[in-house]
């Protein structure tokens, strides 16, 4: 299923989503232009091992940066175009909303915080059922910080529409449809790499976890307002 638009409008022009859109794409461009990808991603990722280690290859071959950076510079990276896009769609349908209902300032500090709320959850998950191997594959992307804003518009905005491509068709979904099934497929997914992490293609499916519980626990403590009202 992909999202193409939601039926909700905003107040105003949603500066900071705009904003870490364009900061994402500004990154992957630095990654495809420079070095190889793939020893950006080392270099630049974000190892659990780092935080506790020991750190095995390949993050041990690497001289790459304490958890501390890596978890923020991790955050705004990516490993494809594909990988980009899709975080860069759902941020947009999705953040739009959440930013208009938080604030810009305090939308922009949520937004971190869901990320490191992500790291956290995928580390912690990681260290305990994957040993070093596991915890020395670098983790990069916005997905977990992405998941936040998901969770937080499943709380603000339950009776949304989301028109999505389905297959073939186009086809308007109620968003706490398309959100719960979101999370229970991260969820199922997560379950088959818990103990690989390469099953899943490498994919941190706790840090969606993680982020969408936070934005789902934390979306009415934060909120200033009401979003506005669906339009259809």
């Amino acid at each position: 299923m992909l999202p193409l638009k939601d039926n909700v409008p905003t107040r105003s022009f949603p500066v900071v989503t705009v904003g870490l859109i364009a900061v994402n794409t500004a990154v992957w461009l630095w990654e495809v232009t420079g070095t190889p990808v793939d020893l950006d991603v080392l270099r630049y990722g974000f190892y659990p091992c780092a935080f506790h280690g020991p750190c095995v290859p390949p993050a041990s071959e690497v001289h790459h940066l304490p958890w501390f950076e890596s978890v923020f510079t991790g955050m705004f990276m990516h490993g494809g175009w594909v990988h980009l896009g899709g975080n860069m769609l759902f941020l947009w349908i999705f953040g739009n909303n959440v930013e208009d209902a938080l604030g810009r300032v305090r939308y922009l500090l949520w937004y971190l915080a869901a990320g490191l709320a992500a790291a956290a959850l995928q580390t912690a998950v990681t260290l305990h059922f994957a040993g070093a191997a596991g915890a020395s594959i670098p983790n990069v992307g916005a997905s977990g910080a992405i998941a936040g804003v998901l969770g937080a518009y499943l709380i603000l905005l339950p009776n949304a529409k989301v028109l999505t491509l389905f297959v073939y068709i186009v086809i308007p979904i109620p968003a706490m449809l398309f959100l719960v099934f979101w999370f229970f497929f991260q969820i199922w997914l997560g379950s088959f790499s818990i103990l690989q992490p390469q099953a899943g293609g490498g994919v941190a499916f706790f840090a969606h976890i993680g982020g969408f519980a936070f934005g789902a626990l934390t979306a009415r403590l934060v909120a200033k307002h009401e979003p506005l009202r669906p339009t259809w």
